[in-house]
């Protein structure tokens, strides 16, 4: 199973990669970051391949996809 290391505290909630998961795994959480935005989070791990489009997409570098 692919692992996804989402790095909170940079998100700014742009949700590009949310929008672009084939899968749908993706989502903005409620809680708020030290800026002051809701990052993105894990929604269905189990759905996740690995396909790693939602690091290509993500214009602060935020994700990384280990396989």
């Amino acid at each position: 199973m692919p692992k996804l290391v989402i790095r909170e505290d940079r998100c700014k909630s742009c949700g590009i990669c949310v929008e672009n998961c084939p899968r749908g795994c993706l989502e903005i959480l409620q809680q708020l970051n030290a800026q002051g935005y809701r990052p993105v989070g894990l929604k269905d791990a189990e759905e996740c391949t690995g396909c790693a489009i939602c690091a290509r997409m993500c214009p602060d570098v935020v994700i990384e996809v280990w396989k």
